[in-house]
């Protein structure tokens, strides 16, 4: 978070290729009507999978930023390596894999936005970095561009109310986890979101081969609003001893057909991330039964945050 905060502090890093050898850096596209390039803020796990699949499916130029060299390369990095399993498995060509890279630019500057048609921001749940970035996306990017956030609690109202001079391009477009592979996107208008900004959103994710569900600007909206509950109270079970954490995963997988528990899935999306949704809804709902479990808290204290931090409910050194 402080990271893309300096951003908007600093003066302008410059433009230049982050990897020359292994992309090179190529003129961005102008406006003609049509979506072309799109920004992508944030390179971490869900940034990099939507970056995959705007370059990969919808044939998108891509820029992808943060706020260093070291993130940025470890994305494009994943990126490769999922993309070589699958010309492993026959799925895509090396030929494929090549054109999908070549599309996509990495940066630190957001001033390399200023001929995006499109900008995804996809970082942590944290309301005053959303400002932020927003405040500053629109005295950089056209004033066609529509500007979209991943957020998957947020109001997208309180957002699009950052971006003073055109509220209505802001939009909601949370994508799913791991994006690559999961076919949904839930689509989230602001009261001040346009036609245009709805129907320039929901082609783009045609384009990305994507599934959309439309839901009203909501605390949770649709998915976790439903999802996170769900997690808070195995979590709940987990503590009160009402079961194993291997049980409580083993029930609702064989009993109820989910493809995973309840527990293993919070490991998947991050324990933070679930606690950050738990403290939207209860704090914006007022309802207790969204108060986050304390065992949830205790375990965002220790730093286990699931898989990406090697622990969680389950240990995956």
């Amino acid at each position: 978070s402080t990271g893309f905060v300096r951003i908007f502090q600093n003066s302008r890093f410059g433009s230049r290729p982050l990897f020359p050898h292994f992309f090179g850096w190529r003129k961005l596209s102008t406006h003609t009507g049509k979506i072309q390039t799109v920004g992508i803020i944030g390179a971490g796990q869900m940034g990099g999978g939507i970056a995959q699949v705007a370059a990969q499916v919808a044939q998108k130029n891509v820029i992808v930023l943060d706020t260093s060299e070291k993130i940025l390369s470890s994305s494009q990095k994943f990126i490769h390596k999922l993309l070589s399993k699958n010309v492993e498995k026959g799925k895509i060509t090396e030929a494929d894999l090549s054109q999908t890279m070549d599309r996509i630019t990495w940066t630190v500057s957001m001033d390399d936005f200023k001929n995006a048609d499109f900008v995804i921001e996809a970082v942590s749940e944290d309301i005053n970095l959303k400002k932020n970035i927003f405040s500053n996306l629109c005295g950089i990017v056209p004033q066609h561009a529509v500007l979209a956030t991943n957020t998957s609690s947020i109001s997208i109202t309180k957002i699009a109310s950052f971006a003073q001079s055109r509220p209505e391009k802001v939009i909601g477009m949370h994508f799913m986890n791991p994006v690559p592979v999961m076919k949904l996107v839930e689509i989230i208008k602001g009261i001040q979101t346009s036609p245009e900004t709805f129907e320039a959103t929901m082609n783009l994710c045609q384009e990305m081969d994507k599934t959309t569900a439309v839901a009203n600007d909501r605390p949770g909206f649709i998915a976790n609003r439903l999802l996170m509950p769900y997690i808070n109270e195995a979590i709940f079970a987990l503590m009160e001893s009402v079961g194993t954490k291997e049980d409580i995963d083993k029930t609702m997988k064989l009993g109820t057909n989910m493809p995973m528990g309840p527990l293993t899935l919070a490991d998947f999306i991050g324990l933070d991330t679930c606690l950050a949704i738990m403290r939207v809804l209860h704090t914006e709902l007022g309802d207790s039964k969204y108060r986050p479990c304390p065992l949830l808290i205790n375990y965002v204290d220790a730093g286990w945050l699931g898989k990406k931090s090697g622990k969680g409910f389950y240990d995956y050194s």
